[in-house]
């Protein structure tokens, strides 16, 4: 009986040792643990406006970037993350920005167009009204013994007409000249005539009688003081004068 109970023992013993290592046997592996979270990327953006200035204009650089550390625009040097100033250059240029961060690198550009100024334009002289009469006001000429004005004239008459037209503040004398042949009382009256003609032609062509005086020299001051025709056509005129 004591033999049987030992027998009964160790089989039970053996069964549980058995039924350990069974179970021991199909534990479960444990997983592997998750790889680390990469970094994200940085991001960069910037931009310039306006693009296109004169020199010495200025314009408006401004940035922005994400998961950045280091933050540089090639010219300015090392900047904030994000922000913005203004630039004038003197010529044209690309900005460069770059971001660095645990992620990598990013990089953007912009690019600002300059443009040369116009030269300034030459300085315009002092031209005063005498000058502009001198320069543009022409003499009205006769036939010897004459005063009516000749048609080779009208020309002369319808270039001053306009010239007063449109230098409306000016007034003006016209002289009569004669040329040396005749007594001074006879050519101060022919002169006086000669003064009369011119004014009665422009102020037909539009100028106010107003603006106009007369007077006769006769042949007191001549142009020219050769005797011949040549000399003698110079003097016998319509001489108009600035009224200053």
């Amino acid at each position: 009986m004591k033999q049987l109970n030992t027998k009964w023992f160790f089989l039970v013993l053996a069964l549980g040792a058995l039924l350990t290592l069974g179970a021991c046997g199909k534990k479960a592996t444990p997983p592997p643990p998750p790889p680390p979270h990469a970094p994200p990327a940085p991001t960069a953006s910037i931009a310039v406006n306006p693009n296109t200035i004169q020199a010495g204009q200025s314009a408006s650089l401004t940035w922005q970037t994400g998961n950045a550390t280091d933050v540089s625009i090639d010219g300015i040097g090392a900047v904030q993350p994000n922000g913005s100033q203004s630039v004038s250059p003197t010529d044209s240029m690309t900005y460069h920005l770059v971001a660095k961060g645990a992620g990598g690198t990013q990089e953007a550009t912009a690019r600002l167009t300059v443009t040369q100024a116009p030269p300034p334009p030459p300085p315009t002289a002092n031209v005063t009204d005498e000058d502009l009469f001198s320069q543009n006001v022409k003499d009205v000429y006769f036939d010897y013994d004459k005063a009516d004005v000749r048609g080779d004239q009208q020309a002369s008459i319808q270039a001053d007409a306009q010239f007063f037209s449109q230098h409306t503040n000016m007034n003006f004398t016209i002289e009569g000249h004669c040329d040396e042949r005749g007594s001074t009382e006879y050519n101060l009256a022919l002169g006086d005539q000669r003064a009369s003609a011119v004014k009665t032609a422009l102020t037909a062509a539009g100028v106010s009688a107003s603006r106009i005086k007369t007077i006769s020299y006769g042949k007191e001051k001549p142009f020219c003081t050769e005797s011949n025709e040549a000399c003698w056509q110079q003097n016998r005129r319509g001489h108009l004068v600035y009224q200053k």
